[in-house]
């Protein structure tokens, strides 16, 4: 029996996230970049989660509400690969290729 992987999560701003539902998939890498600029999405851990929105968006004051996407990764039909930005660094989970609205289970309103 195989174990399900955990959700993985991608902190973003509702208008990226509305107008992804609006074209069925999301392909934001991260704040100001896209998944073409980048190569991939880049996502955390419950518990990496306040570390990467504190280096990503600091003390946010932008016009739009942040959310956090919670995403299944059974649901995704593109490679989820675990990777370090550096040798021997915390390894992050990255989404390559494009998430599809169906694989995101949950949007949380992020404080």
């Amino acid at each position: 029996m195989t174990t399900p992987l955990p959700y993985v999560l991608h902190l973003t701003e509702r208008a990226l996230w509305s107008a992804a539902r609006e074209q069925g998939a999301y392909a934001w890498s991260t704040r100001g970049r896209t998944l073409a600029e980048e190569g991939f999405i880049h996502c955390s851990t419950r518990a990496q989660l306040p570390k990467v929105a504190a280096f990503l968006y600091g003390a946010y004051d932008g016009p739009d509400e942040l959310v956090v996407l919670v995403v299944d990764p059974a649901r995704l039909d593109v490679p989820l690969r675990y990777e370090a930005p550096e040798p021997g660094g915390e390894e992050f989970p990255h989404v390559y290729g494009p998430i599809p609205v169906d694989a995101v289970v949950d949007v949380e309103p992020w404080r």
